[in-house]
């Protein structure tokens, strides 16, 4: 299983508003970004759809240094979908024993699996993301922070 990437400070997003809304503040501060999906995204938006939202975030943004992270919960499914898919980084907070299996798929594919994340801001229902993200990005702790 692989480390959590070094600018730690995760934004979950719900959608391309809300993608597009971190990464334009990250290219401000001019700070990598770690995206992650909702909670269980895997199973109800999909990989596809993930992957699409983050490509047009990165097509809007090109100068963010991205990390984004399919929340797959506990559902192993879930992850090989992900993987298969071509994402990058998948989370999996599921058995130990699956996550090591997983991981290895992951390391011969080239990606990487993640069995946890720092505090994340929780984008959901947030009347200003941007101002959300820049408190969060910048070091600010707002009311909107989940686990």
């Amino acid at each position: 299983m692989t480390a959590v990437p070094a600018h730690s400070r995760p934004i979950r997003i719900h959608g391309l508003n809300d993608a597009d809304a971190a990464c334009a503040v990250a290219t401000d501060l001019g700070v990598p970004l770690l995206l992650v999906s909702a909670p269980g995204a895997a199973a109800s938006a999909g990989a596809g759809w993930f992957r699409e939202v983050v490509a047009n975030a990165t097509a809007r943004h090109p100068s963010v240094a991205m990390t984004a992270v399919l929340d797959c919960a506990d559902r192993p499914g879930d992850a090989l979908g992900a993987l298969s898919a071509g994402l990058d980084t998948v989370l999996f907070t599921g058995r130990a024993d699956v996550a090591e299996r997983l991981a290895d798929i992951a390391a011969q594919r080239g990606t990487r699996l993640l069995t946890a994340l720092p505090q994340a801001l929780d984008l959901r229902g947030v009347r200003d993301p941007r101002r959300a993200c820049r408190d969060w990005l910048s070091g600010q702790v707002d009311g909107h922070v989940t686990e």
